[in-house]
């Protein structure tokens, strides 16, 4: 029986993406054992993934180096035929080093990369896809595909939950108006635009954590209050993954709920601000569609990740989005 251990101690996205190796993996040796280390706070993602054997909680927050040394103390009690390392950081290398197993995989700009049996690059920029980059890493397998949609189970339990927050059977559509980087947000007045604009014909529910919910409370009392509901802190990731899956559309950001729809097959409309597509993290899901200003900036795209307010100080990339869809 093939034994696989994968690494992603990254965040919510990344870990959504890492989801194609997973099941390539077991679509290729169905009897094997694959374990995955995530970061505390992302394991509820992959609780009812059918393809796993074990997870491994890293606590990066709490007693980090503890936690960490643990890690690989269980890994080690384990005897992996690959160890596939699909973050590029100094714990994720540090936890491949000391596993002990018989091959290990990581990108070309992984710390520590005398450690890997096998290298491969990761460019980030040229169109290629983040599942098609980590999948990269599993090519050696014959009949590895190159391109799989993400994947995600909501609980029958889930999708019950998920059901409570109708106000109604009507159709409806989901927005997730948040995101880290401020940048990365299609600006709350486009939300309440648009919000606006779809209400007249759907209930829309407006979906994020706890810390999402006086943005969207501002969206919901300025757009229109009967036809709109705050969800956010009400639902877990794997229940908003299940509400969103049966919207008529979900409009995102380029952030978490994007990869969320995708993990789904959902709907998506997906607005990209200071980001750009090309830098591989869109949305998979066989109906979507990406919405970015069409005025030529020179200053866009800014960064790969995003940034808390426009270095420019102008945000165009945003304001110049048209929400008339």
């Amino acid at each position: 029986m093939a034994c696989f251990l994968i690494i992603q101690t990254a965040f919510i996205g990344d870990v959504i993406l890492c989801t194609p190796v997973i099941s390539e993996l077991k679509r290729l040796y169905p009897d094997a054992k694959i374990d995955v280390v995530l970061r505390k706070g992302n394991e509820s993602l992959l609780a009812h993934h059918p393809d796993l054997n074990e997870i491994f909680v890293w606590n990066k927050t709490n007693g980090k180096y503890k936690s960490l040394r643990k890690i690989i103390r269980d890994v080690r009690k384990n005897t992996y035929d690959e160890v596939i390392n699909l973050q590029r950081f100094h714990s994720a290398g540090l936890i491949c080093m000391f596993s002990r197993a018989k091959k290990k995989i990581g990108f070309t700009s992984n710390k520590f990369p005398f450690v890997y049996s096998k290298r491969v690059k990761h460019n980030i920029g040229d169109g290629t896809h983040e599942v098609e980059r980590n999948l990269r890493t599993i090519q050696h397998h014959e009949g590895a595909r190159a391109l799989v949609r993400p994947s995600l189970y909501p609980s029958e339990q889930d999708i019950a939950i998920a059901s409570e927050v109708k106000i109604n059977e009507e159709e409806y559509i989901c927005m997730a108006p948040a995101s880290v980087w401020e940048t990365k947000k299609l600006p709350t007045e486009k939300w309440i635009e648009l919000a606006g604009r779809k209400s007249v014909e759907h209930i829309i529910y407006l979906i994020g954590g706890p810390q999402d919910f006086d943005l969207c409370e501002k969206i919901r009392k300025a757009s229109n209050p009967k036809k709109v509901v705050n969800t956010c802190g009400k639902l877990s990731l794997l229940q908003s993954a299940a509400l969103m899956k049966e919207a008529t559309m979900n409009y995102v950001n380029d952030s978490g709920p994007m990869h969320l729809a995708s993990a789904v097959n959902a709907n998506t409309t997906a607005f990209f601000c200071s980001t750009v597509p090309r830098f591989g993290f869109g949305p998979l899901s066989d109906n979507h569609k990406i919405v970015e200003t069409q005025e030529k900036l020179d200053c866009r795209p800014c960064g790969l990740h995003g940034y808390k307010k426009c270095p420019e100080g102008h945000y165009k990339c945003g304001q110049e989005i048209s929400v008339d869809l």
